[in-house]
């Protein structure tokens, strides 16, 4: 039963590696791709189905050498949560790519790295170690390097290197972290760490390495002031990359922070929640406002990323059991839309003549394309937070956490924040279903990507509106779990 944990990572990884085989039939790449992240999703929810049930996380050791000596990877119901909410976005990326018409989806390496990409993104969510996090987050960046760079968009190798860049100044930040926590505690096992730090609490080096964790986690999520390479290098990625890393991958910054306010870092965990509350409202400020004055549907909704994500760190921030829950419902909502959102500006795009998502090639190009506007503006509504769509049950749970927490003064902020939203989404389907074309040189290609993963998403959009009891009873489990580190620890240095 351990071995179950290694499966979410293990068959996009063997996949990826079979994938290499049949460079020379593209779309048999493609269609191997969809089968094997659809087995890895089936194994993703049996794992969280299976640790829900027994209420014990599943743990892996690797070469049999119990925590902290050998190498653990661990699927508690956080870990398996945030593993199966990105594996499932990344299968619609999948259905998405094999009805696109960019040529990047067909060149011989975006599969095998699209499916690196999962197995980085799945190992960091499962792993139980320091370093092996690292080890996870590298393979993660440059699987997405060489996705940008390959993009059609000649902005693509320019958007790679701003990156891959960024994220070697994370790496260096995690590294010298897991130098420093080493140091000082002599291990990198998350369950031993925590036990230890919380025996030894004034170690020398132990605010050194908060701060370099906070870096690295902020740069992962494109926190302010952290953030200034997510616009240029969402709006030029691949479509099915975009949507990818502007979902789920962001969200490895928000896996970060709960780690280490609810397992690593609980005596110092107060200091780091008011820091994430106040770097939670300037992001949904700028992000919002950014979005507001941006000139491209993607930029927008690359800007709009720092403002959902600034909700989250609030959540977070907050540190209450409804605050998680609702961070949580978040997080994964989120994911659901935003994926969603960027596809259908791709789609939008990839109808005209001149391929860009900027609104003075897309404005009146929607009024050709009803299905997809009827899609954005679900997807809007979900965005901003409107009934009956899953993103209102996310704004309610959280803004409902203020309240119980008395934080009026942030809540009024929040609030204030959360016009922008309307405000941005509403404006871009304005402009692109509504108003006259701006050039009317652009004419209006008869074929382009695909509809049916966008559907899909909003799809479930407006299933988890309707049906929201399931998604809130498994984060409230989360969060219950989460609340009680110690098992975390037993559960992992015991043995099993």
């Amino acid at each position: 039963m351990n071995h179950l944990v290694l499966l979410p990572i293990l068959i996009p990884f063997f996949g990826a590696v079979v994938a290499l085989f049949l460079m020379r039939a593209p779309r048999w790449q493609g269609i191997w791709t969809l089968g094997v992240l659809g087995t890895a999703v089936f194994s993703s929810s049996y794992l969280l189905w299976t640790v829900q049930q027994t209420g014990e996380p599943v743990v892996f050791y690797g070469g049999g050498w119990i925590a902290p000596f050998g190498i653990a990877i661990v699927g508690d119901l956080l870990g398996g949560l945030m593993a199966l909410m990105s594996q499932v976005v990344l299968l619609l990326g999948t259905v998405y790519a094999l009805g696109a018409k960019d040529k990047n989806v067909h060149y011989p390496g975006f599969y095998p790295l699209f499916l690196m990409l999962t197995t980085g993104l799945t190992g960091s969510f499962l792993t139980g170690d320091l370093f092996n996090l690292f080890v996870f987050v590298e393979l993660l960046v440059i699987s997405g390097t060489v996705l940008t760079a390959i993009s059609d968009d000649k902005f693509g190798p320019e958007a790679a290197y701003k990156y891959f860049y960024i994220s070697l100044l994370a790496a260096t930040f995690l590294l010298l972290a897991n130098g420093t926590l080493y140091v000082s505690y002599g291990t990198l096992n998350l369950a031993d760490l925590a036990e230890r730090i919380a025996q030894n609490p004034d170690a020398p080096l132990l605010t050194t390495s908060i701060a370099l964790l906070m870096a690295t986690f902020m740069i992962k999520s494109a926190v302010f002031p952290f953030h200034f390479w997510q616009p240029d290098f969402h709006t030029a990625a691949p479509t099915a990359v975009s949507a990818m890393l502007s979902s789920v991958v962001v969200k490895l910054g928000i896996y970060g922070f709960l780690r280490m306010t609810t397992l690593l870092f609980v005596e110092q965990a107060t200091l780091i929640q008011t820091l994430l509350i106040i770097l939670g409202v300037i992001g949904i400020f700028f992000g919002g406002l950014s979005a507001i004055g941006t000139h491209n549907v993607k930029r927008m909704l690359a800007y709009s990323t720092l403002a959902q994500i600034g909700f989250i760190l609030v959540g977070i921030g907050w540190g209450t059991p409804l605050s998680v829950a609702a961070a949580l419902v978040f997080t994964v909502n989120h994911s659901l839309i935003k994926a969603a959102m960027l596809m259908l500006a791709g789609f939008v795009a990839s109808r005209a003549s001149v391929k860009s998502a900027a609104f003075a090639v897309v404005t009146g190009l929607g009024k050709q394309l009803p299905l997809a506007g009827l899609l954005f503006f679900v997807g809007a509504l979900a965005l901003a937070g409107i009934p009956p769509t899953n993103g209102f049950i996310s704004k309610m749970l959280l803004f409902n956490s203020g309240v119980e927490a008395t934080q009026i003064v942030v809540l009024s902020l929040m609030a204030i924040g959360s016009l922008a939203t309307l405000i941005y989404t509403m404006r871009a389907f304005q402009r692109i279903w509504w108003e006259p074309q701006l050039d009317t040189a652009v004419t209006l290609k008869p074929a382009g990507d695909k509809l049916i993963a966008p559907a899909l998403l909003i799809g479930l959009v407006i299933v988890l509106g309707f049906w929201a009891e399931p998604l809130i009873q498994l984060t409230d489990a989360t969060t219950l779990w989460l609340a009680q580190p110690d098992l975390y620890i037993t559960a992992v240095l015991s043995g099993g």
